[in-house]
């Protein structure tokens, strides 16, 4: 345990997000979600697992070390409803309401079709899953850079 780091962030989780580079994802996702074999498509191939934790407390522990990136119009994906793509269910509402209390300023989440959203998660740096089950709680956060 180390002091002032939330203790969601796990050895294996601080290791990923350290070693990202800027303009690199991070694939926060939720129970539901093929994550083994999307995190092995990853530059890392690393799955990162959060059993037990809600998608917003761990958007809320990453967020507090990460810093998204400024220079894109996208830092923040989310996965779509399929057949809605404009509704945002109880999870997305939930990262939502975290980002807009943790960044300056709050970031639109752009929304990727379901299978878009797939492909997109492989390319990301690592995966984060949590045991939420809660539909469609998926996103990807891009990283920035500090002293910016």
């Amino acid at each position: 345990m180390l002091k002032g780091i939330d203790p969601l962030l796990s050895p294996d989780l601080l290791h990923v997000l350290a070693t990202m580079g800027h303009g690199d994802d991070i694939a926060l996702v939720d129970g539901n979600h093929p994550a083994a074999t999307v995190a092995s498509a990853t530059t890392s191939g690393k799955l990162i697992q959060l059993p037990g934790v809600a998608i917003e407390d761990a958007a809320r522990a990453i967020l507090s070390v990460l810093r998204l990136d400024t220079f894109v119009d996208d830092p923040v994906r989310r996965m779509e409803v399929v057949g809605d793509p404009g509704e945002m269910p109880e999870a997305q509402l939930a990262v939502k309401a975290v980002l807009d209390h943790s960044i300056d300023t709050p970031a639109p989440m752009k929304g990727l079709e379901r299978f878009a959203f797939y492909e997109a998660a492989k390319s990301a740096f690592a995966v984060v899953q949590v045991g939420d089950c809660r539909p469609y709680g998926c996103f990807l956060f891009k990283k920035g850079v500090l002293g910016h």
